[in-house]
């Protein structure tokens, strides 16, 4: 509804703002303005002023300010329109008369509310009902227990092509109503509409005041043309314009939580359950500038969620693309990568609400990740591209439309550029200083080497730790603790890596492939290679040339200079015995590659093993049939004799002057 700029003035007029603000906040008169604490802030002193006669409010402390209307606004956190309704409602005030056309219009689009109101509760029995076994098997398997499917209103939709159609219509509401609501599918060439949603598990979306304007459905059948299928754009849905949760966020974000964006309905929900209730999401396609408004109306800087793939990457430098002209004093965004081949539900249900905060609080700001984006895959060794990286950054910038921000994104890139291109002596003379600088200073938003196996340079997020997807496994001793003690066969390669750095010569490769679950871990193993790959020094430990090699002192030194001390210390203590004698530093060669190849051997099968697993229980979930809980239980089988078979390899060293231990 549009109103009038008289009636706003009357209502203004109606209501002095002291006695609008006065309900929320203790006011005491000071001459002749009002103060008090204030609401948006935790303060002994009052810097919160209200001026009647200015019909306005000032706030010193936090730079807000405004009329009742922004009042309202702020410290109910409802949208312009509901806070004048409520206004209106408290001075006694009726709303505007409208014509018969919008008066018309209104009364259909509520009536096309009742009809997706009466759609969710048809598909919410149908999930409790007998027809809905496989669904709650289905999201039993995901961890959504029945207080979940109420908080969100999950339903079902059976596989019977009239179902909800019938439903609707012995209810008496009209097939063109059902078109219109985007709940049947009809057309030209179709002589009977039929349901649009077959044989899904159904999430209501809502709008911004929680009305249900639309529903996604998750296909159960694998061949299904569509994992996961929208309602179309109608009178009461725009995609582009609406949120997933967007309605309960609106207020959890109102209340002080942080707001989380993330790409999938059943994300959402687990970073709900994981104590973020001001998680929202897109509907079945990328952040739209419309969206993002939507977003910075409940937080300034918003933290964007993604998966840690090319594909969540992608999405990442999209929104940040999208989000640069929009930038004001003040509002920005964050970006999370969540581990690669991970989603939220994936690491809730493994490493619990723990292991999302692990990775919302790795977020880096907006221009790191630009700065990431623009120098984490190109060499800058000649003035033509050196130049042509300070033209990128001059175009990004310049796409930034307020002049304060667009002033200081300059003065941020251009000390990034001139600290990149610096005179190199101070990092000693010739290529390996250079390297060494630019390494030092490259876009680095994730936290770790830029370098991975044979020199290639890596993205912002390959540093992301394994986790697994099972329960089960999510409580195994070898998971409890991960995040603080580095994993022991981990710790155990790390070590051999770094007593004995000649292995890189030829396990440089193998070593960039391993996948760690630890963070710390693979950090670590990464700026092992970089060192390697810069070249760190020579000399090996066994007598032999190992030209290019770093000493293992050297490499440690250099390690700790930047930045991994702690990591080396708790390398060390996570190694709770010494029988592993290849990796220690007085081992013998023989003994060392020996060692080396049965720990990445081990390893690998535990990460297949792993990944076995996780298959095994999607096809249980998806068929519970006798052959898949069978082969389900053999990889839990294997994977508990697979369970501390380090052991193996302990005793190892007779090359060394240790005696063998019998196998």
């Amino acid at each position: 509804m549009r109103f009038s700029p008289e009636f706003l003035e009357e209502l203004k007029a109606r209501l002095p703002v002291s006695e609008v603000v006065g309900k929320r906040v203790k006011l005491a008169r000071a001459g002749r303005e009002w103060k008090g604490l204030s609401p948006f802030n935790k303060e002994k002193t009052p810097s919160f002023f209200v001026n009647d006669q200015k019909q306005a409010w000032f706030d010193f402390s936090s730079g807000k300010n405004g009329s009742i209307f922004d009042f309202m606004m702020l410290t109910d956190g409802v949208t312009f329109p509901e806070a004048v309704e409520r206004l209106a409602q408290m001075a006694g005030m009726p709303l505007p008369k409208v014509s018969r056309e919008d008066e018309a219009r209104d009364k259909h689009r509520k009536s096309l509310h009742d009809v997706m109101e009466l759609a969710a509760k048809y598909f919410a029995d149908t999930l409790a009902g007998r027809g809905g076994a496989r669904a709650r098997g289905y999201l039993a398997d995901r961890g959504l227990d029945s207080s979940v499917q109420l908080k969100f209103r999950l339903g079902y939709a059976s596989g019977e092509r009239h179902a909800l159609k019938e439903f609707l219509g012995n209810q008496g509401v009209p097939v063109p109503d059902m078109v219109e609501c985007g709940l049947l599918v009809s057309g030209d060439d179709i002589p009977v509409p039929f349901d649009r949603f077959r044989d899904r598990v159904m999430f209501p979306i809502t709008d911004l005041r929680g009305r249900i304007v639309a529903f996604g459905g998750r296909a159960l059948e694998k061949d299904a043309p569509a994992k996961y299928l929208n309602s179309p754009e109608t009178t009461l849905f725009h995609k582009g314009s609406n949120l997933y949760n967007g309605a309960a966020a609106r207020q959890a974000a109102h209340d002080g939580a942080d707001v989380v964006v993330v790409e999938g309905y059943v994300d959402v929900i687990a970073m709900v359950r994981a104590g973020y209730p001001a998680a929202v999401a897109p509907l079945g396609t990328a952040l739209t500038d419309e969206q993002l408004g939507l977003v910075w109306k409940m937080a300034d800087e918003p933290i964007l969620c993604f998966d840690g793939d090319k594909a969540g990457i992608r999405a990442a430098y999209r929104a940040a693309d999208l989000a640069l002209p929009r930038l004001k004093p003040g509002k920005s965004l964050r970006f999370a990568m969540l581990p690669e081949g991970q989603d939220p539900d994936d690491l809730f249900r493994a490493g619990g609400r723990e292991a999302i905060a692990e990775v919302l609080a790795a977020a880096r700001p907006l221009a790191q990740v630009l700065w990431a984006r623009e120098t984490e895959a190109t060499s800058f060794d000649t003035p033509e591209r050196r130049a042509a990286l300070e033209a990128r950054m001059n175009e990004i910038t310049a796409s930034i439309v307020d002049d304060s921000v667009r002033r200081y994104y300059r003065q941020d890139f251009g000390e990034k550029v001139r600290a990149l291109f610096a005179p190199q002596q101070s990092y000693g003379s010739g290529p390996r200083g250079f390297a060494q600088q630019r390494r030092e200073h490259r876009g680095n938003w994730a936290s770790g080497p830029r370098v991975v196996a044979g020199g290639r340079r890596a993205g912002p997020y390959t540093q992301n730790p394994y986790a697994v997807v099972s329960q089960q496994m999510a409580a195994s001793p070898l998971y409890l603790g991960h995040r603080t003690a580095i994993p022991r066969r981990e710790a155990l390669i790390l070590q051999a890596a770094l007593n004995h750095p000649w292995l890189l010569h030829d396990h440089v490769e193998e070593l960039g492939h391993l996948e760690f679950r630890h963070l710390d871990a693979e950090r670590l193993k990464n700026a092992i290679i970089d060192e390697f790959a810069h070249g760190g020094g020579t000399g090996g430990q066994d007598g032999e040339s190992h030209s290019g090699s770093p000493d293992p002192a050297a490499l440690r030194t250099e390690l700790t200079r930047r930045g991994f001390g702690e990591t080396l210390e708790r390398l060390t203590r996570s190694i709770t015995t010494a029988d592993v004698w290849g990796v220690r530093p007085e081992a013998a060669p023989a003994d060392v590659l020996v060692t080396w190849q049965q720990l990445v051997g081990l390893h690998r099968h535990w990460h297949s093993l792993l990944k076995e697993l996780k298959e095994a229980e999607q096809a249980l979930g998806a068929d519970g049939s006798e052959a898949n809980y069978l082969r389900l239980r053999d990889v839990k089988a294997r994977l508990a004799a697979a369970e501390g078979t380090e052991a193996l390899i302990e005793g190892f060293g007779a090359s060394s002057g240790r005696p063998a231990r019998s196998l």
